[in-house]
């Protein structure tokens, strides 16, 4: 460390490399893990209550003895919490279990393992073709008083903070210079415009990426931090950056955290709400947030691409907590897996765990006991067809496009990939009728000028790809997506009211 002063999918990617670029993570789907929740040592304490906000026990080694349970799924990364030193009080919001109260950055967290340990799961991701992402805090360190001691942290000068100050929310001075937090547990802002304190970073986080074999960093309120500190540390550590650039659908400042003068990529938490607003049931069944976010995003964004697509994480409510119909999260969750950008998957969304806000998100993930059920058996289905899609000449770079929508749903296409997607939910609906116009369709009699038609009047037997002939595929009850193989050259994939993939 730097000083202060299942086998997966024949077809599979690119074998991984360290300093791993951008485009070599476009094709990449994620699962996002809290250390500590994940995976417990043999022997250790089962008991693990969320609402106390303590150390529960997990490991780096843990997670690597449970990799099968992740490639199994058909993910080729991880993204880790924050490997680094964390406070050790015990705050009024509990204990840093979670890695992101930083205290000296240039030390593990012993609580998670040793270096061999972290280097050992790398080892062990990079051997299954596996890329390895973590989270790093740069913005600040953790206290628990606003007159901190500086001397148990990297930065041992108060100088190289800027003085404590409350934020004055819409001003992006004040949002990059005071502190996050509040009185109890307040984040001491590093000041990232400080010489010795941008040459001290670089240093750091290479020798980090060095060390233990890291491919990407995922990179914690990187809104918080002036936007010019960016791409001198993402070129130091010489891997993928995306950054945490928190929002609803105003996607303007997200946007300009993308690019050359910034990050390789931010999380899309403007489509994350969109998302929620088109498919939670009880919702607003806004499909026009959707499309909007959708065409809104092409003209902003660099790169959609890149974009990391998610529906939960360890700060949002998770879906079941707010949606009671599993048929939103299938049709959602497809949404990110077939559209632009890069599909990443909160730990326990797999188990349906439905912990409402910060701290009950972070449930313990061993009373699953890693079943395999169906919606890990969905999201199985879904990687193993885009990590064979990924392999496709150009399909990573074709844009999506949408082909229609209405209250009831979106079709989009991306390179051969006809999605159909709803937010009905699981009871039958009269009036739900959809058609689709495709630009590709060539061997299959679909209705004159190529119109697919798709009703969810029938619940699990719904008759899709309905001709105006009368020829039909019929859609039969299961438990994964459907595919359909309409021609040599396209393949449909509907997602009614069971969501599920025929193969």
């Amino acid at each position: 460390m730097f000083p202060v002063t299942s086998v997966l999918f024949a077809l599979s990617l690119v074998a991984p490399a360290l300093c791993a670029s951008a485009d070599e993570w476009r094709g990449r789907s994620i699962y996002q893990l809290i250390t500590d929740r994940f995976a417990l040592p043999d022997g250790a304490s089962t008991t693990c209550d969320p609402a106390k906000q303590l150390r529960c026990g997990g490991t780096w080694n843990a997670i690597r003895d449970h990799l099968d349970y992740i490639q199994g799924a058909g993910f080729t990364a991880i993204w880790i919490s924050p490997v680094t030193q964390a406070i050790e009080d015990t705050t009024a919001y509990g204990q840093a279990y979670h890695g992101y109260w930083a205290a000296d950055i240039s030390q593990l967290n012993s609580h998670m393992g040793t270096g061999d340990d972290l280097k050992a799961l790398s080892d062990e991701l990079h051997k299954r073709n596996m890329f390895l992402m973590v989270d790093v805090v740069v913005n600040n360190v953790a206290a628990t008083s606003t007159t901190p001691d500086y001397s148990k942290y990297l930065f041992k000068d108060a100088s190289m903070y800027h003085p404590y100050c409350k934020i004055e929310w819409g001003n992006t001075d004040s949002e990059q210079n005071c502190w996050l937090g509040d009185e109890k547990v307040p984040l001491p802002d590093v000041d990232t415009k400080n010489p010795t304190v941008v040459q001290t970073y670089n240093k750091w986080i290479a020798q980090l990426v060095s060390d233990y074999g890291i491919d990407g960093l995922r990179i914690d309120a990187a809104k918080h931090v002036n936007k010019d500190f960016w791409p001198g540390f993402c070129k130091a550590a010489g891997v993928f950056c995306i950054g945490e650039v928190f929002s609803d659908l105003a996607m303007d400042i997200p946007a300009s955290f993308q690019g050359p003068d910034a990050l390789d990529s931010v999380l899309n938490f403007p489509m994350r709400e969109a998302l929620s607003q088109a498919f939670a049931i009880p919702g607003p069944g806004n499909i026009t947030a959707l499309t909007t976010t959708f065409d809104q995003a092409k003209t902003k964004f660099k790169d959609v691409g890149l974009l990391g697509n998610f529906l939960e994480n360890h700060d949002l409510p998770r879906w079941n907590s707010f949606s009671v119909d599993i048929q939103s999260l299938f049709n959602a969750m497809t949404f990110n897996f077939m559209s632009d950008g890069i599909p990443i998957v909160y730990y326990g969304q797999e188990q349906r765990f439905s912990g409402a806000a910060d701290p009950l998100n972070r449930e313990p993930f061993w009373p699953s006991n890693y079943e395999k059920g169906d919606t890990y058996a969905f999201i199985a289905k879904l990687n193993m067809l885009r990590n064979y899609l990924v392999t496709l000449p150009d399909w990573l770079k074709n844009p999506a496009e949408l082909l229609t929508a209405d209250e009831h749903g979106v079709a989009f296409i991306k390179g051969n990939v006809i999605s159909i997607l709803t937010n009905i939910g699981s009871p039958p609906q009269n009036g739900t009728h959809t058609a689709v116009k495709s630009p590709m369709l060539r061997q299959w009699a679909v209705g004159s000028g190529g119109m697919l038609s798709v009703e969810y009047t029938k619940a699990c037997t719904d008759a899709i790809g309905q001709t105006e002939t009368g020829a039909h595929a019929q859609a039969l009850p299961s438990s994964s997506p459907r595919q359909y193989k309409l021609s040599s050259l396209l393949l449909l994939i509907l997602v009614p009211c069971i969501s599920s993939m025929l193969w």
